[in-house]
């Protein structure tokens, strides 16, 4: 006997209930079937078990961390001619592939079929990975890390957060995984096809820290019961494999290797920006996991970082979008940019965001020596937090009325630059 689908069992009831007679009599069919609608659209469901199978690999005893990226004695932020060139090959990808399918991916909330695919095949994440488990990360550069961010997002936004978020759980597990969880699970960052993946720190309450979630553990057996809700994931719906904070019993907190299954309910949740990420809220109701679920990360800086890049890339998009309209643009016979106010509200722009960059890359730098970089961090992302909205404010506002109408892209990458001041997570460098 087939096992029952409860997805299957639950249409079923509402089947039989929308073709009860007194539904109509009574005037509430149309009601009934608007409310099975909006369930079914915007209410959360049980989570099915990914397809993929994790599978340990043997012969590996010990953690498998990649040196550090190694820098010279003189502090430089000039991009090295190998980072160069990975820089101008995912900005090309990015130009080419991800921009061209932005409008339709942010009016779907979804990326078109088959594109994260190659944006996967870049092999992005398998420089993430450790040689043991068949990766090519003999070091890792925070400053890659931002640089490959930032041109990511210069073609879109929402589509660079989906393509990294699996990228930024395999920096996780590398920086911090036990042997265990490494054997388990990077193999499959290495392969052609890495598995969607995402980190979830952000909570759906008022002034939530992500440093201080209310997801919360608790001892059960050789094992935790998770529960709890995080809103804002990147490829919710999708994702076989999820990074959750949350804190435990001693007021502790950490991440948890979740996969889906029994305990674990999805809804999407379609946001102002970012929508091509296909964002969603998860539940996990005492949701049960194995001992070796714990790590002990400490992974909001790297995070911030993460957004600070991508800001850089979408605020760049915007100056790079508005410099020829507004020489282009004529009014009573000549370019708008002759105009001293045009001219200087493009000027504050790209003296902004060359700023946001120099703070960016510094703190990543002194990440990648070794040194401490949590101040340099948290004075990138605040100055990225103001400048990005204002940046992406001020491209539609010299627009014109162009700037409020989708034709231009302008319009959606000022709804995705209002996200960095409230995300958290999701992605890791």
């Amino acid at each position: 006997m087939a096992p029952i689908n409860p997805i299957h069992s639950g249409i079923g009831v509402l089947r039989r209930i929308g073709g009860n007679p007194l539904l109509e009599r009574f005037g509430l069919k149309t009601p009934f079937e608007k409310l099975v609608y909006s369930g079914s659209k915007y209410g959360f469901r049980a989570a099915t078990a990914g397809a993929r199978s994790f599978k340990k690999i043997s012969g590996v005893t010990q953690a498998q961390r990649p040196d550090r990226h190694a820098a010279s004695g003189l502090f430089d932020l000039t991009p090295t001619e190998e980072q160069q060139m990975i820089r101008e090959a995912v900005a090309r990808f990015a130009a080419e592939r991800l921009r061209p399918a932005a409008a339709q991916a942010d009016a779907d909330s979804r990326a078109p079929d088959g594109l994260l695919a190659e944006a996967a095949a870049l092999g992005i994440a398998s420089f993430s990975v450790p040689e043991a488990f068949g990766g090519a990360a003999s070091e890792h550069s925070v400053v890659t890390g931002a640089l490959i961010a930032e041109s990511m997002a210069h073609g879109d936004l929402g589509l660079a957060l989906a393509s990294l978020a699996p990228v930024g759980v395999a920096n996780v597990l590398t920086r911090w995984g036990s042997a265990e969880q490494q054997s388990r699970y990077l193999p499959a960052f290495a392969q052609d096809n890495p598995p969607a993946a995402a980190l979830a720190l952000v909570e759906p309450r008022a002034l939530a820290d992500p440093a201080r979630p209310q997801t919360r553990v608790m001892r059960r057996g050789d094992g935790w019961a998770l529960s709890g809700e995080k809103a804002l994931v990147p490829l919710a719906e999708t994702a076989e494999l999820y990074l959750v904070s949350a804190v435990d019993e001693q007021g502790e907190v950490a991440l948890y290797v979740v996969e889906p299954g029994d305990g674990l309910l999805l809804k999407p949740e379609p946001a102002m920006g970012l929508r091509a990420a296909e964002l969603g809220t998860l539940r996990f109701d005492d949701m049960t996991l194995p001992e070796g679920a714990r790590i002990d990360a400490a992974v909001m800086d790297y995070s911030r970082l993460a957004w600070c890049a991508m800001a850089v890339g979408t605020a760049q998009a915007v100056v790079d979008y508005v410099v020829p309209y507004v020489n282009d643009r004529q009014a009573f016979g000549e370019p708008i940019s002759h105009r001293q106010a045009v001219a200087f509200g493009v000027a504050d722009m790209a003296l902004e965001t060359e700023a946001m960059r120099l703070a960016t890359w510094r703190a990543a730098a002194l990440a990648d020596q070794g040194k401490s970089f949590q101040r340099e961090t948290a004075l990138a992302y605040r100055l990225c937090c103001d400048k990005a909205m204002q940046i992406g404010s001020q491209g539609v506002q010299l627009l014109g009325g162009h700037g409020f109408v989708k034709e231009h892209p302008v319009e959606r990458w000022y709804r995705d630059l209002r996200a960095i001041a409230v995300m958290s997570g999701g992605v890791c460098l």
